[in-house]
């Protein structure tokens, strides 16, 4: 597992190509859920469209089952593959874009068409701001109270902990996110430094 680039915003990209208007959506969609809701929010938005073709990678990049696209229209293999090949190489994840084409009386023959459904995206590709992905990992445990502020400083200190939740009892249930490439080595120290008393594991 590695880290990889998201969306942090959703954008509008424009451009016009032969009097056509070709207008990019792009937004941070997670899961195939999400990306099917911002297809139709496109396609509510822009119902005139001739054309809303899409492309998504809804999860990390590389990964094949979260991969679509749709002509909506076009020529076969002219629209949406060719914004799922920009999105692909992009090495962007949780990832889909919605390019809504006006037809503006000037045709753009089936390469035209290629070059500007990917040119166009990949030009609002450059406008989208991004952050990054880290693959997170559960330590669940359970440590006596006087542990309590080793633990927490040490994981403070050493590891990149994404959320820390507690459960309180006759002991500290914990929950924490972290950066799974660390999980193994975090839940070594903390054993080592609780002296064994503490051991957690990763939630399956």
């Amino acid at each position: 597992m590695s880290e990889y680039k998201i969306p942090s915003e959703t954008i509008r990209y424009h451009e016009e190509i032969k009097k056509s208007t070709f207008i990019v959506h792009i937004a941070h969609t997670p899961t195939l859920e999400d990306a099917k809701k911002f297809i139709r929010s496109i396609n509510d938005a822009f119902p005139d469209a001739r054309h809303n073709c899409w492309a998504h990678v809804a999860g990390a990049p590389g990964g094949s089952h979260v991969l679509g696209f749709s002509d909506d229209g076009e020529p076969n293999g002219t629209a949406g593959k060719p914004m799922l090949n920009v999105l692909m190489g992009s090495g962007i994840g949780e990832v889909t874009a919605v390019t809504t084409r006006y037809f503006g009386g000037i045709k753009l023959g089936t390469g035209g068409l290629v070059r500007a459904y990917g040119g166009t995206l990949n030009n609002a590709l450059r406008e989208l701001p991004t952050g990054l992905k880290v693959p997170a990992a559960i330590l669940v445990g359970v440590s006596d109270y006087a542990m309590q502020g080793v633990i927490e400083q040490h994981l403070a200190s050493v590891y990149q902990v994404l959320d820390i939740q507690h459960a309180f009892a006759a002991k500290i249930d914990w929950h924490i996110e972290i950066d799974a490439r660390e999980a193994e080595a975090a839940i070594q120290s903390i054993y080592d430094l609780t002296h064994g008393s503490v051991s957690f594991k990763i939630q399956k």
